[in-house]
């Protein structure tokens, strides 16, 4: 029986799409050959790229509105220097609200002034600031929606007339909102999407182009437009099976349907880690809790070896919390059903009538 796997990426698939997946490893549209045997450049894999872009901009509600969707390669730690090689002429504003964060502000330092409108760092990133202002002169203002370690999330996004830009990885698609805010989102396709090897990115066209540098060939966007997302060979393994995945959530009637069942997750997990004496969040305030990445820790240690002994005899896979953090992180992204989130409460109740 497959576990309960909250792992917090390489993601939870849906089954279905894992199933159509190793088939096509097999033989691929009934060509006799495998996907990963074929051509890049052949009719078959070609609309498959295509059918991933579309599918990603229908389903952020961004088509006919200014967007190119690009599958690249490099992780959302080749878009942390990718998005300020292309758009980072003088200065940007930079939210700090985790790890992945700093490793963006990490990179584009190399290109310009940095300015950290605001930051977390102060009590171990369990929070998301408030109040703070974005510099009406920068080039953009980036921002990390999801934080997968710490377990916090932005909700809402702060207004501001600069160009926003977003690292979606590990809740894109998860959740409801006004996607055409953002002048680029960017998401490795491992925390929520499909297998790691690739990145989504979303782009407003206009935004590009205004920059003086040269910019490398595989480092600027407008060569990946001009070349529909096949300037140099595409990671087809992942872009196939991320559009399955989108294919899935398609029929599942969007992110408007799945954002009902993520609720329903969070929900009834964060009521249990609030309820049980054995429990407490790692987040500091309630409306900052990620949805994606719940992170909790036991009021006392004592219990961790039995915890441990009976979440694992449980079937589940991936609670344990990152180093940076401890304690448990349970990762519930759009693939991972209601009733395994049962299983880790019933656990944890389980424990407390132990105790």
């Amino acid at each position: 029986m497959k576990k309960h796997n909250f792992s917090a990426g390489p993601c939870i698939l849906p089954q279905s799409v894992m199933q159509k997946a190793s088939e096509a490893v097999i033989n691929f549209n009934g060509l006799n050959l495998s996907l990963i045997e074929i051509s890049h450049r052949s009719k078959d894999f070609v609309e498959v790229m295509e059918n991933s872009r579309s599918l990603s901009l229908e389903l952020l509600g961004l088509q006919n509105k200014g967007y190119k969707a690009l599958f690249l390669q490099g992780g959302a730690s080749m878009e942390f220097l990718r998005v300020a090689t292309n758009l980072l002429e003088n200065k940007a504003a930079y939210l700090n609200t985790g790890t992945w964060a700093n490793k963006a502000i990490k990179e584009a330092k190399l290109y310009g002034e940095l300015i950290e409108v605001a930051s977390s760092k102060d009590n171990n990133f369990n929070y998301i600031p408030k109040n703070y202002s974005v510099p009406t002169d920068a080039d953009y203002f980036h921002c990390t929606s999801n934080n997968t370690i710490f377990g916090t999330q932005i909700n809402p996004f702060p207004k501001t007339g600069v160009v926003k830009v977003c690292d979606m990885s590990s809740d894109i698609f998860s959740r409801q909102m006004d996607f055409s805010q953002f002048g680029l989102i960017y998401a490795g396709a491992q925390k929520n999407m499909g297998p790691a090897g690739t990145t989504l990115v979303i782009i407003k066209e206009d935004i590009l182009g205004k920059i003086s540098r040269v910019i490398p060939s595989m480092l600027d966007y407008q060569v990946h437009i001009g070349k529909d997302s096949m300037f140099n060979t595409p990671a087809v393994f992942p872009v196939y099976v991320s559009m399955l995945t989108l294919e899935w959530l398609k029929d599942m009637g969007g992110i408007a349907a799945i954002e009902k069942i993520n609720n329903q997750k969070a929900d009834l997990l964060y009521s249990e880690i609030d309820r049980n004496p054995l429990f407490k969040g790692f987040v500091a305030e309630k409306e900052d809790r990620s949805k994606m990445n719940a992170t909790f820790n036991l009021v006392d240690d004592s219990h961790k070896e039995t915890f441990d002994k009976m979440w694992q005899e449980a079937g589940i896979n991936g609670l344990n919390g990152h180093r940076s953090v401890g304690g448990y992180r349970a990762s519930m992204y759009n693939a991972l059903p209601l009733k395994s989130v049962q299983v880790l409460v019933d656990v944890m109740k389980e424990l407390e009538r132990k105790a």
